[in-house]
């Protein structure tokens, strides 16, 4: 786990993977075995967009405590690979478990991914700003 840990592009992967898993599991406390949501849909959206971001953020502040130069480049390649992460694992999962078209997905979810690089870039300009 160290190797993993200490290769940063490794380390970017597995994080990204975890910005997705984490939102993804915690998604499922909120349904039934037959697939209904328990709770209304506003309130649901409304919790992952919480989870989301607090883990992303997270997940942002412990990869950056190893990067030491090239902040804002960095923060543009973390935010781009994890969105992109993101995406293709809602694609992959996500969307034949729900039935939905990839327009709605995109229309419903996806979009709301780009959360992900918005927050890596204000991290990077943070961190490039305080040097």
């Amino acid at each position: 786990m160290n190797a993993i840990l200490g290769n940063k592009y490794l380390r970017n992967v597995l994080y990204g993977f975890l910005a997705w898993l984490i939102p993804f599991a915690a998604s499922l406390l909120f349904y039934t075995r037959e697939g209904r949501l328990t709770i209304d849909v506003f309130l649901f959206k409304s919790i992952m967009i919480v989870v989301g971001s607090v883990s992303a953020g997270f997940l942002l502040v412990s990869y950056f405590k190893t990067i030491n130069a090239d902040h804002l480049r960095e923060s543009v390649f973390i935010g781009l690979a994890w969105f992109f992460i993101n995406i293709a694992l809602d694609l992959l999962v996500l969307v034949p478990m729900s039935g939905m078209s990839v327009p709605d997905y995109f229309a419903q979810i996806g979009l709301r991914y780009l959360v992900i690089p918005a927050m890596s870039i204000t991290v990077g300009m943070a961190l490039k700003n305080k040097k």
